[in-house]
């Protein structure tokens, strides 16, 4: 009854006119990102973060988390459409949904991919509600070793499951904890990293770096010369699917709803993942998976509802244990810092009004997105028909007024425009972006955790290992880490996820 007052106040919140706006906007953003070829969700939420950065921090927090989920809906349409997906996600969609457009039953297709996405997603939040205040009142027992340990476990997933070379990720995710490193020393208060630099004596901007990692980065990998898509908006009347078609996507529905549901709570999974173990599901236990291939309903909606589903369970260990599950979420994690909250058990302790809005936003957002994506589909396809040039150039202005904005110095710009090049240099060297921005986040509360660690035990490390909670996840990150050695074998799509 308590869980349920306490998400009642946080509609009161979202509900008010401000924080409705804010849900609309990020939709309406998150799903033009996710209609844009090459601009994935994590590039996507890393662009806009700036416009956030001056408002109260339950508005700044909803308007990002609905540009999350709204790339997951956007992404949909030119799978369907034009046979390229917008983001990861939404690879596996093309086979059937490409398929489906070529019968004419396109707007079909995109009405069951929204209404599997509304109802993954809306299933996932009511999860998020449910574990929220047992998983939070768990968290709030276990100690700064417990934390330390649980970090590193996070870590050490995405490092095994980010890219194809477990050394490049390691490289990856190094640069990361060195740069987070930059500033004043929180405990001797002696610079570190700062190269007698005033404007580091802060440290690097965190939004700038991510600004320029994800946003500079793809935008300066864009293939160039690419010509503008030729495609055609399904009309009114063929949005609607017809009887058979919804009475075979239900199965389709409920078994995507429990696959991404189940890989959204395990950090270093993403939602390619799920989606494509979607598809798997159809293929094993649908009547038609014979179909599957040649325009099948189950091949849209399973997967569509397996990533929404993907995308809102992500938000279970972030909001009650402030782990990262992807590197979208630790750029949102990112965002919750800039804003003073900390994820974790503590977020319902002190900062409880803005958490529950936040989640009963996600509510909002998933019905805003389901009147927002099937009624204006012609909107979203006009939008490809904009020259890429136009849509890069507008892009970069944006890029560095957001990125001068921060402190409104143009340092930061300088910033985004180095950590740009670098991020370009990664990509060109086929090294991970994921495990770097994800150290890069959790580095001062590592740092933190190390040292309350090393305070309560007067220096003796084996606080990690005497203490049982700690000395589990201390040998599961080791065993995750070592899993090259033991041959254990990564999914092959997510090593080819372009977002891992």
């Amino acid at each position: 009854m308590e869980t349920l007052n306490e998400l009642l106040g946080g509609f009161a919140t979202a509900m008010t006119w401000q924080n409705l706006l804010f849900a609309f906007l990020g939709c309406l953003l998150g799903t033009i990102i996710g209609v844009l070829p090459g601009v994935g969700p994590v590039a996507g939420v890393a662009l806009l973060i700036p416009l956030t950065l001056n408002l109260d921090p339950a508005g700044s927090i909803i308007m990002l988390c609905a540009i999350f989920y709204g790339t997951q809906y956007g992404g949909t349409i030119t799978s369907v459409l034009l046979n390229t997906p917008g983001e990861a996600s939404s690879a596996i969609t093309t086979i059937d949904g490409y398929a489906m457009t070529k019968m004419g039953r396109a707007g079909a297709a995109l009405t069951l991919a929204a209404v599997g996405s509304f109802i993954g997603g809306t299933i996932a939040t009511a999860g998020l509600v449910a574990a929220a205040r047992p998983l939070g009142e768990m968290g709030l027992l276990v100690g700064p070793p417990e934390f330390f340990a649980l970090m590193v476990v996070g870590i050490s997933l995405l490092v095994a499951l980010a890219g194809k070379s477990m050394v490049k990720a390691l490289v990856s995710g190094a640069l990361g904890l060195l740069i987070s490193m930059v500033g004043i020393d929180p405990v001797a208060g002696a610079p570190r990293f700062t190269f007698g630099i005033d404007n580091l004596m802060d440290g690097v901007s965190f939004v700038a770096v991510i600004v320029g990692v994800f946003g500079l980065s793809e935008i300066l990998s864009f293939r160039r010369n690419e010509p503008t898509p030729v495609v055609h908006a399904p009309g009114f009347r063929q949005l609607f699917p017809s009887r058979t078609e919804w009475r075979r996507s239900a199965p389709a529905m409920a078994r995507g709803t429990g696959v991404g549901f189940g890989l959204g709570l395990i950090p270093g999974m993403t939602g390619s993942v799920s989606s494509l173990l979607s598809y798997a599901t159809e293929k094993r236990f649908s009547r038609f998976r014979h179909e599957l291939g040649k325009g099948a309903v189950e091949g849209v909606a399973g997967p569509e509802t397996a990533n929404n589903a993907h995308a809102n369970a992500a938000l279970i260990p972030l909001f009650t244990l402030g782990i990262p599950a992807s590197p979208t979420i630790a750029v949102l994690m990112g965002a919750f810092l800039q804003q003073g909250l900390t994820p974790g058990p503590s977020l319902f302790t002190e900062h409880s009004e803005i958490a529950w809005a936040i989640i009963a936003s996600l509510f909002i957002g998933n019905v805003l997105l389901l009147l927002l994506n099937v009624p204006l589909v012609g909107l979203w396809t006009s939008i490809l028909r904009v020259p890429t040039p136009i849509l890069t150039a507008v892009i970069l202005v944006f890029m560095v007024i957001g990125a001068y904005t921060i402190n409104f110095s143009v340092f930061d710009v300088y910033v985004m425009i180095g950590f740009g090049l670098l991020g370009l240099a990664l990509r060109n060297l086929d090294i991970p972006l994921a495990p770097m921005v994800l150290t890069l986040v959790l580095g001062p509360l590592m740092e933190r955790s190390l040292r309350e660690s090393l305070e309560i035990s007067q220096g003796d490390f084996t606080v990690f290992t005497s203490r049982p909670i700690s000395a589990v996840l201390i040998g599961l990150g080791l065993l995750i880490i070592c899993s090259p050695l033991l041959k254990l074998r990564k999914p092959k799509a997510l090593m080819e996820d372009p977002e891992a």
